[in-house]
């Protein structure tokens, strides 16, 4: 009995070495030294693993890198996405050709870090930043030294991590990019994915198919500036190169390095930031891409101008009018808005007018600017110079890391933000100018007359209470009396009329966006109770009209 104890420990300890060195062999994978399902190596620093698993689901096998120190398992990169290892018999290793290879039981190659140049005694090693790479011997004989010959990080999957480089190569065509999950129990590449585009100036899309779902908008230097958070989480943390030789990369690091975070593209289009809560113990959302209907894609359709705090969201931009008004009214804005009037360099071409009425421009403030900006002189001053100059300028904006931006053609894309974002000079056709001026003018007469009938009204009755008790040095009138007979002094035909169907068309159905003032009244200096205060205005963007009669 002793002996055949002794027997079983001698076994158990073989066992133990022959699994130690097979399945667990530190941060490294060499020929000899491979795993094998349910094995998995760790980098040195003890941050990542990488193993085999199963999604959530599915009784499939992949390989794939998952964070080693947090309890919540999720994982940032899979080898095998399109062929899974069907049951537990599945093996990373080092092929005879120097490649890094899945095999299942039949010793079938399911996957292969397909490099021609790694020749014999090829290694992969796991880093703490996450890394897997690829490593041969040196062509430098003279020196034990060994290079990088391919790494997970140029083969990315739906995450980006810190330190990795979405890029795109202007010269070759070749890009990194994200690719979303099929779906959560399904690691095979999905309908979504995300890319640096260069065009003028930088941008992250997210691509639903062929198909644009989300955008950044353009690169400042130091921020997407159609993300308004990176303003203050971000600043410093995320850098863009251009190695001048074609391409260009995006890359990140924060600078606490205990934040554990990264971005990912789950398998229904979302763009996700989450970070790793220590106290509560799980993952938390710092920032998601589709926080409101106004961040997918043209939502309002061209000329549209999408703002999540009204309802509805979408309305044609000012001086311009839905394209199809019956699918607009039902809430399909995709078709967009069409100019009203022509502008200048139109009207001239189709000889309507000749030269001499400069279009105008509509200012909107912390908005996100239109999709395929051009970038121009970096001169501030200049910016609205050069836009009327070309007749092909829609609108135009500033941002100091950037100069000017311009764009032709459809403004697709704007919306707006809270806060943060860049002011938009929309062009505005010279009629519409006036169309707004005569308006103005007509809405001022308007108030101002109400505001004197009111004012004098309640002079009246001041007047009246200070004048005795038989209230002989007014005569009794009602209140109707005294503003009927105030109106009736004011010339109704010196107004312009305007019809109700004329109002909704030019007002995208009395849009917020598109008012052109507004009667505020402050309460705090509205009536006193001896009637001595009256304030009222009329605002517009660049107009304001104030009546303060004060019988004091």
């Amino acid at each position: 009995m002793i002996f055949l104890g002794k027997v079983r420990i001698l076994f158990l300890f073989i066992l133990s070495c022959y699994v130690v060195k097979f399945c667990i062999g530190g941060d490294v994978i060499t020929a000899s030294e491979y795993i094998q399902d349910p094995g998995s190596i760790i980098s040195s620093g003890g941050l990542y693993r990488l193993g085999f698993f199963s999604p959530n689901g599915s009784t499939n096998r992949y390989v794939g890198i998952w964070h080693n120190k947090i309890p919540a398992f999720n994982v940032f990169w899979v080898a095998n996405r399109e062929k899974p290892v069907s049951d537990s018999s599945g093996v990373m290793t080092i092929s005879d050709d120097g490649n890094l290879v899945i095999m299942n039981g039949k010793k079938d190659v399911l996957w292969s870090s397909n490099v021609s140049n790694s020749g014999a005694n090829a290694e992969a090693q796991l880093l703490d930043s996450g890394n897997l790479i690829l490593l041969k011997q040196s062509s430098n004989t003279s020196k034990n030294d060994t290079e990088m010959v391919w790494e997970s990080f140029k083969n990315m999957s739906d995450t980006f991590m810190v330190k990795m480089k979405l890029s795109t190569n202007v010269r070759t065509n070749e890009k990194q990019v994200l690719t979303s999950w099929k779906s959560p129990s399904d690691p095979s590449i999905g309908s979504f994915s995300i890319s640096l585009e260069p065009l003028n100036i930088p941008e992250v899309f997210l691509w639903n198919g062929t198909t644009l779902s989300w955008r950044s908008g353009p690169w400042n230097g130091k921020v997407f500036i159609g993300v308004p958070q990176m303003e203050s989480v971000y600043l410093d943390g995320f850098s863009l190169v251009d190695d001048k030789e074609g391409a260009v990369y995006l890359t990140y690091n924060f600078a606490e390095v205990s934040y554990s975070s990264y971005f990912f593209v789950k398998s229904n289009g979302e763009l996700l930031q989450p970070f790793w809560d220590e106290k509560y113990k799980h993952w938390r959302i710092d920032w998601s891409s589709q926080e409101s209907e106004c961040d997918v894609y043209g939502k309002c359709g061209p000329f549209g101008f999408c703002n999540a705090e009204k309802s509805p969201i979408c309305s044609c931009l000012r001086g311009f009018e839905p394209k199809r008004v019956e699918e607009w009214s039902r809430g399909n804005w995709s078709s967009g808005c069409i100019q009203r009037s022509l502008l200048q360099c139109d009207r001239i071409k189709y000889g309507s007018t000749k030269a001499g009425n400069m279009d105008g421009f509509v200012k909107l403030e912390n908005v996100k600017v239109p999709n395929y900006a051009i970038w121009s002189s970096p001169l501030e001053d200049k910016c609205q110079e050069q836009c009327l100059s070309n007749c092909s300028c829609a609108a135009y904006a500033y941002d100091a890391g950037l100069g000017c931006m311009y764009w032709r053609g459809d403004l697709i894309d704007v919306r707006k933000f809270s806060y943060g974002g860049t002011t938009l000079y929309v062009r505005l056709a010279h009629a519409e100018g006036k169309r707004d001026q005569r308006a103005i003018i007509a809405a001022a007469v308007v108030v101002a007359t109400v505001i004197f009938s009111v004012g004098a009204f309640f002079a009246w009755k001041k007047s009246k209470k200070q004048g005795g008790k038989d209230g002989e040095q007014f005569p009794e009138a009602s209140s109707e009396n005294m503003l009927g007979e105030s109106l009736s002094k004011v010339d109704l035909q010196d107004l312009v009329p305007y019809k109700l169907e004329e109002l909704a068309a030019a007002t995208s159905d009395f849009s917020d966006t598109n008012k052109l003032g507004e009667i505020r009244s402050n309460e705090s200096n509205w009536i006193g109770e001896d009637g001595s205060t009256l304030l009222m205005e009329f605002v517009e963007a660049n107009f304001t009209f104030t009546v303060t009669p004060d019988y004091g």
